[in-house]
């Protein structure tokens, strides 16, 4: 049984994955938004599950949130960062205010659980550190300019911290999903090969979770694919993700 601290709980991935922790047998601090589904999960695993509610891209909420978990518990042995959002850019309007809402969400936020967590993880056990990126960060893909720079420096600042925190004995690992079939992926208006559906994402996460692999990344072939096509000469890049785009807006 370990005690983990677990962001964006309230859907997709981060409700999923609650759940089955919860069947396994560990204590949940569970963060999101929206409070109503975390305290439903409350209700059904009463000893299990410390509703820790809030605003993530709010550091002075973190802080709190952090303090509420010191509290209740003392220590944390496992952080399971998973907040995020995703939002698309019209190069025809690009918007600024587009990449700073997505970058707090998903890269500020992150950073403000991580200075609330570290204290606390130096005093659990077998302490880790756990970050939900995205396959997207291994090739630039069109229209993802927001969401893949969030997600590009959060793997660059879990991988970092991997190598500082060493000494400590805390590991890291970064979770790159391909396409989920999510809340947040049902708004996606272009093709998306190889999905899994969450219940399959979510098994795939735990069951190496106790490993604290360096990266849980899936589906093998879609990685696969897509790390292939990064170490291809950039004109070639250029010239698939042009037809990508052309088959993302005349899906629409």
């Amino acid at each position: 049984m370990r005690h983990i601290w677990l962001t964006g709980a309230s859907s997709g991935i981060g409700a999923a994955l609650a759940e089955l922790l919860l069947q396994r047998g560990h204590r949940l601090a569970l963060s999101a938004r929206t409070s109503e589904p975390l305290n439903a999960l409350a209700e059904r695993y009463p000893e299990q599950v410390l509703v820790a509610a809030g605003d993530l891209s709010d550091a002075a909420q973190v802080r709190a949130i952090g303090e509420r978990i010191a509290q209740a518990w003392g220590a944390l042995d496992t952080v399971i960062l998973n907040a995020g959002t995703c939002e698309y850019v019209d190069v025809q309007r690009f918007e600024a205010a587009m990449i700073e809402r997505v970058v707090r969400a998903n890269l500020f936020s992150a950073s403000y659980c991580i200075e609330a967590a570290l204290p606390l993880l130096r005093l659990g056990h077998a302490p880790h550190l756990v970050g939900v990126g995205s396959s997207v960060t291994y090739l630039p893909l069109p229209r993802a300019e927001a969401y893949g720079a969030s997600k590009a420096g959060m793997r660059y600042l879990l991988e970092a911290l991997r190598i500082d925190l060493a000494a400590e004995g805390i590991a890291v690992t970064v979770v790159s999903p391909g396409f989920v079939d999510t809340p947040l992926t049902q708004k996606n208006d272009f093709a998306m090969p190889m999905r899994w559906p969450v219940d399959k994402a979510v098994r795939h996460i735990a069951d190496r979770l106790d490993k604290q692999p360096y990266e849980i990344a899936f589906p093998g072939p879609f990685i696969a694919i897509l790390l292939l096509l990064a170490h291809l000469p950039k004109r070639l890049q250029v010239a698939i993700g042009k037809r990508m785009a052309r088959t993302s807006k005349d899906s629409v």
